[in-house]
């Protein structure tokens, strides 16, 4: 069998450091007997401690979230093409002052080269070795002509891993990542083709967007799993069943969820091992 670090050039392997240990295989977790509205905890195999935000989300304490809801890590946006978020440092500071884990994630455009968002990004999120890094991959709903493309995200994740000796985790949804054809409401679009084995994006570990009850993996994940599954989103109506969940974090407005496939040593343990990847 072909290992992840044989499929990546030189450049690529010091990334795949980082990723030595393999996620849990939960391709397919048990479809839950429940129906909305009626909802036991669902197949959320792994720990529910993680919250990702943006600058529209509503935050009054990063303490009440971790000591009311167990919240344990923070992934915020810290840039969109060449925009950065100007709630990111702040955030950061705070979130990090509660004790949580911070992660920074980019929203990736088609405006820019994939390298010069990828520089953009590094600049924007300004990592520590304990700062989780993300590629946000999906289609650009409010612009689908400004959606990134494969051969951009391309870029963008051989960039981050020649700079950094790093791979970013990679945020998509299932259909997105096998090339399919999605609409919006502002037109359809798709990746232009799916990720493919051996492919610099198919060596990340994936952050998976699914919120059905029960999610699926994109085909070049299929035998690895997920890292992270995010199982609700922050809108109330395309937030998916478990969308209320998303209303529950004491000290945030609002948030998309998720969970990480491992304990809470397994996540502090992850983390720690992304950081310590150096060049």
């Amino acid at each position: 069998m072909i290992t992840r670090r044989a499929l990546l050039s030189s450049g690529l392997a010091l990334g795949l450091a980082a990723c030595a240990g393999e996620p849990a295989r939960m391709a397919r977790p048990p479809r839950p007997k429940a129906t909305p509205g009626m909802v036991d905890e669902p197949a959320l195999v792994g720990l529910n401690a993680i919250i990702d935000l943006h600058h529209a989300n509503g935050v009054k304490s990063f303490a009440a979230a971790r000591e009311a809801s167990g919240v344990l890590a923070v992934i915020h946006k810290a840039s969109e093409g060449d925009w950065q978020d100007p709630r990111y440092e702040e955030r950061r500071a705070e979130a990090m002052g509660a004790g949580l884990l911070w992660g920074a994630y980019h929203f990736g455009t088609g405006q820019h080269p994939g390298r010069a968002q990828a520089r953009m990004f590094l600049a924007a999120a300004r990592p520590d070795p304990a700062t989780l890094l993300v590629l946000d991959l999906e289609l650009n709903e409010r612009a689908p002509g400004n959606t990134m493309r494969l051969d951009a995200a391309e870029e963008f994740v051989r960039e981050i891993a020649e700079t950094t000796g790093r791979l970013p985790l990679l945020y998509t949804h299932p259909a997105w990542a096998d090339g399919e054809i999605l609409p919006g409401p502002r037109g359809s679009a798709s990746l232009g083709g799916p990720i493919l084995p051996g492919t610099a994006l198919a060596a990340c570990d994936l952050w998976l967007a699914d919120y059905r009850y029960e999610p699926e993996l994109p085909r070049s994940w299929e035998t690895r799993g997920w890292r992270l599954w995010q199982y609700a989103g922050d809108d109330a109506n395309t937030g998916g069943p478990f969308r209320d969940r998303a209303r529950e974090v004491r000290g945030v407005d609002r948030c998309d969820r998720s969970v990480f496939a491992g304990s809470r040593e397994d996540l502090y343990r992850y983390w720690t091992a992304i950081g310590r990847a150096g060049v």
